[in-house]
């Protein structure tokens, strides 16, 4: 006791090891070899069985923290030769689990590292339960059960955070990793979405994301995007994914699109010098996006008429609407280094375009002739003046755009590539983005529950209250409280889908 109170926990664990090596020697050497498993077993007792809770208390936390493999894998072995030893660790790794994931996830000044560390987390765990706890299943279902638990205390924030860190991962120009190491890493970041209980929140994000990411062409890789889908459909089954991700991926890698050149325009008497490409977007298969007025150059408004009356002439009844945050464009430019070509954006595109018309324009000037709004206008202005790729000169120089600021072509621009894309500086996500979607996945589950309570009455026409919210929760594939599920059987009863029974106010009637 004396120097189990004087030692720390590793030093402890050594010395227990030691002297349980010692007997097994002294054994050996001077005693009858029955007297063996009594006297080691009186050892054990004494020196971990009365003291299991205190070592676990004193140092399993700062062995973990530390990944103290040898330490652990000693305790480990230690623990497993007494009587409750390993129960009694077990109870103690679970809650350490839970306790430094909750920490991880309830803070929300962590949120913008969080997936990072959950990803580096759960690795750090699979290493222990596979060389220190010699793959015992019960540890690693243990390990399981904590996650799921700890990551589901804070509702929504987890997968919503799960979903933008797919998108950074699955963008273009992301040169973290081979194609190989994204696999790994999107194999890591599926096992953290299964233990998700509000799946369709992370749906929700993810498929905003993708289709931003199939749009405007900022997808890293064909091959990647399949297998997220196909992860996701392996995770959520087949009619999640199909009903509701997949049919727009599908148009994306069919090419639906369709060029006026090849198609419409070689037949007009004005051939245009623009290749014009069209996607066309099913409203409600796709997100909705605000639309946004901008002047476009007059050649490019007859190549929009030209198209609309190629459209509109083959399917009658539909309406057009144009989307300019989501066009990009590769146009032709000419420095003293040469000629190159810039992949931009449309905003982007009006705003270079100006410059073949004069030498120099204000913020102002250039707000006035493209139409772009003020807060798109001046990330533009950012991205062409600003960034790596600097094909505009800002003066006065600066990385933020004033009014007043003057913008000139930078006619000795050099770049190694022939191709230079600019990416157009991304504003964050606001606050109304997330609780927009956030109440679009609200409003989908409010249907669901009506669409469960009304399909378990329609089967079982007579039930009370406790045995249809029991139905409820079994049927539903996400978080819901009682409260709410009250809310939805009272709005049905309202609108006569079921009623109360007249003597027992708890049982309901289904109304067909």
């Amino acid at each position: 006791e004396q120097e189990r109170n004087g030692e720390t926990v590793p030093e402890y664990l050594h010395h227990v090891a030691r002297r349980l090596e010692e007997e097994n020697d002294r054994v050996i050497s001077y005693l009858d070899q029955s007297t063996q498993k009594p006297l080691i077993s009186a050892i054990e007792k004494q020196l971990l069985g009365e003291h299991m809770t205190a070592i676990l208390q004193k140092g399993l936390s700062t062995l973990l923290d530390e990944n103290r493999v040898t330490e652990l894998t000693l305790l480990y072995q230690l623990f497993s030769k007494v009587k409750g030893g390993l129960p009694v660790l077990l109870q103690f790794w679970r809650d350490y689990i839970k306790s430094f994931g909750g920490e991880v996830v309830g803070s929300p000044e962590k949120d913008k590292d969080m997936v990072q560390e959950l990803l580096d987390f759960k690795d750090k765990m699979d290493h222990v339960a596979q060389r220190c706890f010699q793959r015992n299943e019960t540890f690693i279902n243990a390990m399981k059960e904590a996650f799921e638990s700890f990551i589901n205390k804070r509702p929504n924030k987890p997968a919503e955070l799960i979903a933008k860190y797919v998108d950074s991962k699955l963008r273009a120009g992301n040169k973290e990793a081979t194609e190989e190491e994204l696999e790994r890493i999107l194999d890591k970041i599926m096992i953290i979405f299964r233990f998700i209980h509000g799946k369709d929140v992370f749906e929700a994000f993810y498929k905003k994301d993708l289709a931003k990411r199939l749009l405007v062409g900022k997808s890293a890789s064909v091959d990647a995007e399949k297998s997220m889908l196909s992860k996701l459909k392996h995770a959520c089954g087949q009619q999640a994914v199909s009903s509701r991700m997949k049919p727009w991926f599908v148009i994306w890698l069919r090419s639906v699109s369709v060029s006026c050149n090849h198609q419409y325009m070689q037949n007009q008497s004005e051939p245009s010098n623009i290749e014009l490409t069209v996607n066309i977007l099913t409203m409600g298969y796709w997100p909705t996006y605000t639309p946004m007025e901008v002047h476009l150059p007059t050649e490019m408004v007859k190549l929009q008429e030209v198209f609309k009356m190629f459209y509109l002439g083959k399917h009658s009844g539909r309406k057009l609407q144009w989307q300019p945050t989501l066009g990009h464009a590769v146009l032709k430019a000419e420095f003293k280094e040469g000629k190159k070509e810039l992949q931009v954006s449309l905003f982007q595109t009006l705003v270079l375009l100006m410059f073949n018309e004069g030498e120099e324009f204000t913020v102002e000037e250039i707000h006035t002739a493209t139409g772009i709004e003020d807060g798109e206008l001046r990330r533009t202005l950012q991205s062409l003046a600003c960034g790596k790729a600097r094909v505009l000169n800002k003066n006065p120089r600066g990385k933020d755009v004033e009014d007043g600021d003057r913008f000139n072509f930078n006619n000795d621009f050099k770049h190694k590539l022939f191709r230079i894309k600019i990416n157009q500086i991304q504003m964050k996500e606001t606050v109304e983005e997330q609780v927009s979607t956030t109440e679009r996945v609200f409003q989908d589950r409010q249907y669901q529950i009506d669409a469960a309570v009304v399909r378990i009455m329609k089967m079982r026409k007579t039930l009370s209250h406790n045995l249809l919210v029991s139905e409820l929760y079994n049927q539903l594939k996400f978080p819901v409280k009682p409260g709410d599920l009250k809310k939805r059987i009272e709005s049905l009863i309202d609108r006569d889908y079921m009623e109360r029974d007249k003597e027992s106010p708890n049982q309901y009637h289904y109304v067909a």
